[in-house]
């Protein structure tokens, strides 16, 4: 999550990028980085094919779509505000997502029973979204998954998603160089530091879990939706204090529990003869 939530976002609102391209410059970006994450989830097996499949059915053609809606509200802020929106949903799903992974998933990436109909809906929504505002591959289709599929581990939700992002990315990326405001410079700078980095990023994700920095991510994209939505400094303020609190007061109760039933695996175990 977060190369379309954070990059989109962050060269809107700190180096003042047009908006139609700030969504078209990251999403060619994100058409060359993401084959890097997805290649080391292949190696590691976490990735369901057939998931990937159903997905792309619905996201590659939808996302090429979400160009031109894109283009059509390029001359108002429309693209902005769509961005807004769909960080909020995001943060909402990332929410959902810790709650839910809380059970944890235990099938093997291979195991799971695909239900075509539902995963082409969620492509095609997530496809028309990243289409027109680059946001969606990562933080809403991998939220969608988890609900269809609470089944899958952590490292596979990661893997699963990251490969089908890539037709899904070139499609919305061919799209916006062929009608969007595609800037070769500014694509050029993302790039140089997306590579490595998207590759450190899928070699942690593939193996270890990653609760704080989800934590830390949901509060950036909260704070970026809210400026986005032109809120106010203060309203921003108290949202974000109020997303601290709750997430310390969801760490500590976690710690809690895990404390518990360590207390009560130790007191099982001395009961044993």
């Amino acid at each position: 999550m977060g190369g379309g939530a954070l990059m989109t976002p962050m060269m809107m609102l700190f180096f003042n990028v047009p908006p139609l391209a700030a969504v078209s410059s990251d999403l060619v970006a994100s058409a060359v980085m993401k084959p890097v994450g997805s290649a080391v989830h292949l190696r590691r097996g976490t990735v369901n094919l057939r998931l990937v499949g159903w997905l792309c059915a619905g996201s590659v053609p939808t996302a090429f779509c979400g160009v031109f809606l894109a283009r059509a509200f390029a001359v108002t802020d429309a693209v902005k505000y769509a961005l807004g929106v769909a960080l909020l949903l995001a943060v909402v799903g990332m929410a959902v997502k810790s709650w839910l992974g809380a059970r944890g998933g235990t099938s093997s990436a291979h195991e799971i029973v695909v239900r075509p109909i539902p995963t082409l809906l969620v492509g095609m929504v997530g496809g028309l979204v990243v289409g027109v505002s680059s946001v969606g591959s990562g933080s809403l289709i991998i939220v969608a998954l988890l609900v269809l599929y609470p089944a899958l581990k952590a490292n596979q939700l990661v893997g699963t998603d990251l490969v089908q992002a890539v037709p899904l990315v070139a499609a919305a990326a061919l799209g916006h160089l062929m009608f969007g405001d595609f800037q070769l410079d500014l694509t050029l700078s993302l790039l140089i530091g997306s590579i490595p980095g998207v590759y450190l990023g899928a070699k942690i994700s593939s193996r270890a879990p990653g609760g704080l920095i989800r934590a830390m991510l949901a509060i950036v994209l909260l704070a970026s939706a809210l400026k986005l939505l032109d809120a106010s400094n203060t309203l921003t303020i108290w949202a974000l204090a109020v997303a601290i609190v709750v997430t310390i007061a969801g760490a500590v109760r976690e710690r809690i529990r895990a404390s518990g039933r360590s207390s009560s695996e130790s007191t099982d175990l001395a009961r044993v003869p």
